[in-house]
């Protein structure tokens, strides 16, 4: 009997503290922010696009031209192959072979020096954002300020999105 009266007392002291924590959640000022739709609607996202577009500009037309060589190679083995010698016929497709191991080994050096590059301009951007982000959060006194992806709803005037969008585009 005392066993079943403490396992009572425990319960309902246990139920008390979580009904305080979770009354005192609702006095917390909560915010929510889009961090895709950020990156996507401020205007230093297309910038960083453009400009790493541009530097690694010839770097492609390399590998676009090296698309072409091949194509134009294997279009020319199928097309002429049953004219040809043996040893013109193993000449090409030695010269194919070297075009497409070029090409792979450009590519894979492109993709990773422009992933490096896009990786570095990025966390400039989220920088920014966070930044912005913190600034509403401080003024708006905000004890919380979450991921909207993490949420499954949320009300709309909970969401400081366009806020930090618009801090964010007016930073040069």
């Amino acid at each position: 009997m005392k066993k079943f009266f403490k396992s009572i007392v425990i319960t309902t002291a246990a139920s008390s503290i979580l009904l305080a924590s979770a009354a005192m959640a609702v006095d917390k000022k909560i915010a929510v922010v889009n961090f895709q739709e950020v990156m996507g609607k401020i205007p230093q996202t297309a910038v960083v696009m453009q400009s790493l577009e541009a530097e690694f500009k010839d770097e492609k037309a390399v590998l676009t031209q090296l698309e072409k060589d091949i194509k134009y190679y294997q279009e020319k083995s199928q097309r002429d192959g049953a004219l040809m010698a043996p040893k013109e016929k193993e000449e090409l497709e030695k010269q194919i072979a070297s075009l497409y191991q070029d090409y792979q080994v450009k590519g894979k050096a492109l993709q990773q020096k422009a992933g490096q590059r896009q990786g570095e301009e990025q966390n400039k951007i989220i920088a920014l954002v966070r930044q912005a982000v913190d600034n509403i959060a401080t003024k708006g006194k905000y004890d919380l300020v979450l991921e909207q992806k993490s949420i499954l709803f949320v009300k709309p005037e909970l969401t400081i999105t366009d806020q930090v969008i618009e801090q964010v585009s007016k930073i040069k």
